[in-house]
């Protein structure tokens, strides 16, 4: 049995308590390694270490370039250990291999990016109104940040935020899930590897009702960076409120996938598939409301789901398998409990609809991928998050009915668009109300594009250059070269 330590002042530590919780492999069911439970004294540890790695230690000495040379020697470190740490992350969240491999591939980028961005934020000189005063500007590092992730894509996520976060001249600790805290707790390997000063990088595990507040309410915390559900990106907003801290909310979203009649039906049924049974749903942006324009609807849906029986189910470290399990027991009866929400609200089962059995399925935690037609945007079905493999289809006539469903809905994280009209794809793009949309493909993410949402799906951008200044405080300068003394009692 597997058993992690958690990462403080770089050196791996027990939980205060000496404590330890379980973690499952989601394809079985079964343990497969152990994580030290962390609570406040642990948080509270960890903080402190941050907190002197920021104001005593080398880091706070080095340059931006320096920095920027510590985030490739990591982002190359990634790469090399791309595919253990792709492996460890299928066997905490169930994921398919071959969506993992990709993304562990992919991730050093975020490092190499941001790595090269450090030195290039400049300050600026303002031309001041005023004779005999030199004013400049300087971006400096917020401070302590807590990060937050979740248990779909662990490493990724915490790409989005870790990158920047150091790029800027902070330090950080993270907070992975419960559910899958061994792929960061491998991954802080590589940051000590790489000659990150102790302290800069740590990591708590733990439950977040134990853990959570005493991060997000610390006063020594700058900043929380969250990814996650929106009732628990409530209750920590309204916790770092209290201190003032700067927040990032990266929430959920219940996104509508928009097809029109004159779109590519190839391109848009692959689409659809891809926004919803990819990760078996299990993604944030999850294309989870299907909107079919009426002349198109039935050919599409029996499209659709003629291609979506022959996905494959099963062993998520094959790379013949298409949809693997859903990550957690929990979410697992949520999903479940969903279909029958659905079912009693009057929606039509296209296909799917109940737990997944058989041999493929091992012992593991599998939904069937599901369809609901007839469904109306008013339903739970269509307002609510699922984080699973269930699709919602929404009949709509005209693009100001799609506009006016789409957009119908508290979330607003991503939206997609299939038409062969140019002017339609930008009309819906500057109307729906999302912080990505995609026009004509879906599920594409980049380092350098800005991604966050609107509405209940969050606020604070992560990716592009806009990441950075989330961790970044602006000061201005002045200096007096000249100016005569005035009345003191006077603002000058």
């Amino acid at each position: 049995m597997k058993k992690y330590q958690m990462y403080i002042d770089g050196k791996f530590v027990d939980a205060a308590s000496g404590k330890w919780f379980d973690s499952y492999y989601p394809f079985t069911g079964k343990v497969w390694a152990q994580v030290a439970q962390g609570d406040a004294q642990d948080a509270d540890r960890a903080v402190e270490a941050a907190h002197r790695a920021l104001t005593q230690g080398p880091w706070s000495q080095l340059t931006a370039s320096q920095r920027g040379l510590l985030m490739h020697k990591l982002g190359d470190l990634v790469a090399r250990d791309a595919r253990r740490l792709a492996e460890i992350e299928v066997q905490d969240n169930g994921k398919l291999i071959a969506e993992m491999q990709g993304q562990l591939n992919y991730i050093p980028q975020w490092y190499y990016y941001f790595g090269g961005l450090a030195d290039k934020i400049e300050g600026a000189v303002i031309p001041l109104d005023k004779k005999g005063y030199f004013n400049f500007t300087r971006h400096e590092p917020v401070g302590v940040v807590v990060a937050i992730t979740a248990w779909n894509s662990p490493l990724l996520l915490l790409a989005y935020k870790l990158a920047p976060a150091l790029a800027a001249g902070c330090t950080v600790v993270v907070k992975p899930s419960e559910f899958t805290s061994a792929s960061t707790l491998e991954f802080v390997k590589l940051v000590e590897e790489a000659g990150f000063p102790p302290g800069v990088v740590n990591v708590v595990t733990g439950f977040g009702k134990e853990v959570g507040p005493a991060l997000t309410g610390h006063p020594k915390v700058a900043k929380v960076s969250f990814t996650g559900s929106d009732a628990t990106g409530r209750a920590i907003n309204e916790a770092a409120a209290k201190t003032l801290k700067r927040v990032t909310m990266e929430l959920g979203g219940k996104s509508p996938n928009v097809v029109f009649a004159d779109a590519n039906i190839d391109d848009a049924i692959n689409g659809a598939v891809s926004g919803i049974f990819a990760a078996a749903g299990q993604t944030c942006i999850a294309g989870s409301r299907l909107l079919l324009q009426e002349s198109v609807h039935d050919q599409f849906v029996e499209r659709l789901t003629a291609l979506a029986k022959t996905a494959r189910m099963g062993d998520p470290m094959s790379m013949q398998t298409q949809i693997g399990p859903i990550a957690t027991q929990p979410q697992y009866q949520k999903v479940l409990g969903y279909i029958d929400i659905a079912k009693k609200e009057g929606a039509a089962l296209a296909m799917g609809g109940s737990a997944a059995a058989g041999g493929e399925c091992g012992e593991g935690w599998f939904v069937q991928p599901t369809v609901f037609t007839g469904v109306k945007n008013s339903m739970r079905i269509a307002q609510e998050e699922v984080f699973g493999p269930v699709l919602s289809v929404i009949k709509f006539k005209d693009e100001e009915e799609a506009l006016a469903i789409a957009n119908d809905v508290r979330f607003g994280l991503g939206a997609g668009v299939w038409t062969s009209d140019i002017g339609r794809a930008f009309r819906m793009s500057e109307r729906l109300q999302a912080g990505t949309v995609w026009v004509n493909t879906y599920r594409a993410v980049s380092y350098m594009s800005p991604f966050g949402g609107y509405k209940d799906s969050g606020f604070g951008k992560e990716n592009g250059i806009a990441a950075i200044r989330e961790y970044l405080q602006l000061k201005s300068v002045w200096i007096n070269t000249g100016a005569a003394t005035a009345n003191p009692f006077v603002m000058r």
